[in-house]
């Protein structure tokens, strides 16, 4: 959505399609999920909110909310679908990309749509990853929808980032006992690299949820599940241990990647990207989001991967031989990463 308010700025022809609807991933966030990154409306001093897709908004001014739910940021992007008025086609389903001579052929649902330009622009959360052997005797961290409402008064969660401490902390905060394990024990972390700490706000919840007694951290390396006799036997390095209740799985999601995996090449499981988020293997096929990574740097939050927006848009603006002058507003307001040696490397002095 936010790169298609970029190229519409440029006076391009945009149109989005989505699977489900406008902020469809959002409003299955378990309830009690909130943004660890927090909205504040300082968009006059050149500093946009930390959420906002554009220059020109802020979820916090138009929700009156620092810490947004899903359902929240759902509601924020129906109003920039209305604002901007965004060519949006729900329940469109893309099954495959096709690259043709000059441009794109996307095979959906509703039919074939042609393109001379793809941005591929899906999230993560519709995509759990649980490549942990037995994953589907656990409960992914994606498939919850209230934590208070979960059956049993002791958990395991396996994962100890983001996910896995917002899981543990809502669950001992309704009255639960939880284990969190992970050999990497992301908790310690200190790096100064948000996409590699836990951030503030989820630090605060992680001592909160200690003080209470009810939540134990491990470094236990899980290597797999099973099912015995109506409990889950849980497998690891030293042996076993069995437990009432599905455990938790906090391991991540996917990038969504699968329908046009053969467009993008890889390195691992990272897609290589030119320094304008194009694929390296498809000209025209753009990468947008969470899964846009330089420099060994993810750009897994809003703030960073939207300043991407008019990177792209500018890209496409060139190859089309248009005047990118009216993107300039996302430069002007920090809103524009385009020094990726710069954004990459940066560290805090303190």
């Amino acid at each position: 959505m936010g790169v298609g308010i970029a190229l519409q700025k440029l006076e391009l022809r945009v149109g989005l399609v989505d699977r489900y609807g406008v902020g469809a991933s959002f409003r299955r966030w378990p309830r009690e999920t909130r943004f660890i990154t927090p909205s504040f409306t300082s968009n006059a001093f050149n500093l946009p909110d930390l959420n906002a897709l554009t220059p020109d908004t802020s979820p916090a001014y138009s929700l009156g909310k620092e810490h947004l739910s899903g359902v929240d940021y759902a509601r924020y992007l129906a109003a920039l679908v209305k604002h901007y008025e965004l060519p949006v086609a729900s329940r469109t389903n893309v099954q495959r990309v096709e690259a043709l001579e000059e441009g794109f052929r996307v095979h959906t649902s509703q039919g074939p749509i042609e393109a001379r330009f793809v941005v591929w622009a899906v999230g993560e959360f519709q995509f759990p990853r649980a490549a942990l052997k037995g994953a589907r005797h656990g409960l992914h961290y994606g498939q919850v929808r209230s934590w208070a409402e979960l059956e049993g008064k002791e958990h395991l969660v396996i994962g100890g980032y983001e996910s896995g401490i917002d899981a543990a902390y809502n669950l001992a905060m309704a009255g639960k006992k939880v284990v969190v394990v992970d050999p990497a024990a992301p908790w310690e972390s200190s790096t100064g690299e948000p996409s590699v700490d836990l951030s503030p706000y989820t630090h605060e919840r992680l001592e909160a949820a200690l003080q209470t007694g009810r939540l134990k951290l491990s470094r236990l390396k899980v290597e797999g599940i099973r099912a015995v006799n109506g409990h889950f036997e849980v497998m690891h390095g030293e042996g076993s241990f069995r437990v009432a209740h599905p455990p938790i799985l906090a391991t991540g999601f996917g990038g969504g990647m699968e329908k046009v995996k053969d467009l993008f090449a890889f390195e691992g499981l990272k897609p290589l990207l030119s320094e304008q988020d194009e694929s390296t293997l498809t000209p025209g096929l753009f990468l947008c989001g969470p899964k846009v990574s330089h420099l060994n740097t993810a750009f897994c939050f809003i703030y960073k991967f939207r300043a991407r927006f008019p990177v792209v848009a500018q890209a496409i603006a060139q190859r089309m031989g248009l005047d990118a002058q009216a993107l300039e507003v996302y430069r002007k307001r920090g809103m524009w990463a385009d020094d990726l040696a710069a954004c990459c490397t940066s560290r805090c002095a303190c």
